[in-house]
């Protein structure tokens, strides 16, 4: 359970499919406190919770492959 204020939306199910660019911008857009950052599959990632931070997950392609969240 976090301790972070609701900010809005927490979640972006349906970027999943399109370009990993595409979502980071999205995710920033309508939510400018929000820092989206590109990951590719595969990669570790610090495990900290950080209600400021998205993770969007994308294949080789670039594509998102898992829903983008608030973490």
């Amino acid at each position: 359970m976090s301790s972070c204020e609701e900010t809005g939306k927490s979640s972006w199910p349906e970027l999943v499919g399109v370009q990993g660019e595409v979502a980071v911008e999205t995710i920033e857009r309508e939510n400018p406190s929000l820092n989206a950052i590109i990951v590719p599959e595969g990669s570790s990632v610090i495990l900290n919770y950080d209600c400021s931070r998205v993770w969007v997950w994308v294949n080789a392609q670039n594509i998102v492959k898992k829903t983008p969240g608030i973490g």
